[in-house]
């Protein structure tokens, strides 16, 4: 049961620091202060910088990265 926790933790710090990053925010923006969920959040955030940068946007970004986003 600890693990699910986790990996929900983790996904939906993800999911968060995508959205921020998809939307053009800074990352300075992280809310978290701990290793594990800022490292997801951190990632999450590059990978939406990334398909802001390559034109991305709206369905695009669901189905480029494989997850489905709900925001």
């Amino acid at each position: 049961m600890m693990k699910t926790q986790k990996r929900d933790k983790s996904e939906r710090a993800y999911t968060k620091g995508y959205q921020a990053g998809s939307l053009g925010r800074s990352q300075d923006l992280c809310p978290h202060e701990t290793e594990a969920p800022r490292q997801a959040w951190m990632a999450g955030w590059r990978q939406g910088r990334i398909d802001q940068w390559e034109g991305f946007t709206g369905v695009e970004s669901v189905t480029s990265h494989g997850k489905v986003n709900h925001w």
